[in-house]
């Protein structure tokens, strides 16, 4: 599953044996939570089986979800550049995740010497950036219905499977944590998804949705 990863798919079998021999790992339940905002940041993770939530809380108490992670995907990068607090909570969606982990100095060595582990980080950070700039844009410009349509489709990129009646999307995600991820009321989401699956657009089930006209949701979401 890490070969999956962009900042390790490079790496020869010596590399990794290399990095495996230096990783921790970490297992955690449903609604378990990996570390929190304000924590002493000082690994970095790989989602080897399983979803996390990336959010943060408002000075109000009020929680935004800033990411859905699944296998293969890394996160806690910052670490490397910045080994202070942690930005963000990381909390387990699913009934079972992996993580495997490098800490800080472990990560540093493996970079010495291993120039595509080095482009990859950057690639991750390159990738980290435009999606806070393509949220940012949302936030400003894109109503409610055209973000719930583009969060369906990122999470269907990534945990679609195609199937008879369409791409089945299971993200794992209570209405409200959904509602965080899109950034509207969950009253709001719940209204653009009703009208979704009324047009025949979407069949909505218990922490997935079922995308059964995709050409419609894609119109949507530009």
């Amino acid at each position: 599953m890490l070969r999956h990863a962009p900042l390790f798919g490079e790496l020869d079998d010596e590399s990794m044996t290399a990095m495996l021999a230096m990783m921790g790992e970490s297992r955690l339940r449903r609604g378990e939570v990996l570390f929190h905002e304000g924590d002493a940041a000082d690994r970095l993770y790989a989602v080897v089986a399983g979803k996390v939530k990336l959010s943060r809380a408002s000075a109000s108490g009020q929680d935004s979800v800033l990411a859905i992670l699944g296998p293969g995907q890394v996160f806690g990068e910052l670490s490397l550049f910045d080994p202070g607090l942690r930005s963000s909570t990381v909390t387990a969606v699913t009934d079972r995740v992996e993580l495997a982990s490098l800490s800080h100095d472990a990560l540093l060595t493996l970079l010495d010497g291993r120039p595509s582990v080095t482009r990859g980080l950057l690639a991750l950070l390159s990738g980290r950036l435009r999606r806070a700039n393509d949220v940012i844009g949302d936030l400003v410009f894109a109503d409610a219905p055209r973000r719930v349509a583009k969060a369906l489709l990122d999470l269907a990129e990534r945990f679609g499977e195609t199937t008879d009646e369409g791409v089945h999307v299971r993200h794992d995600l209570t209405q409200e944590e959904l509602a965080q991820l899109v950034g509207a009321a969950r009253e709001t989401v719940n209204k653009a998804l009703a009208d979704f699956a009324a047009k025949g657009w979407v069949r909505l089930e218990s922490r997935s949705v079922v995308i059964t006209d995709m050409e419609r949701i894609v119109r949507r979401a530009g």
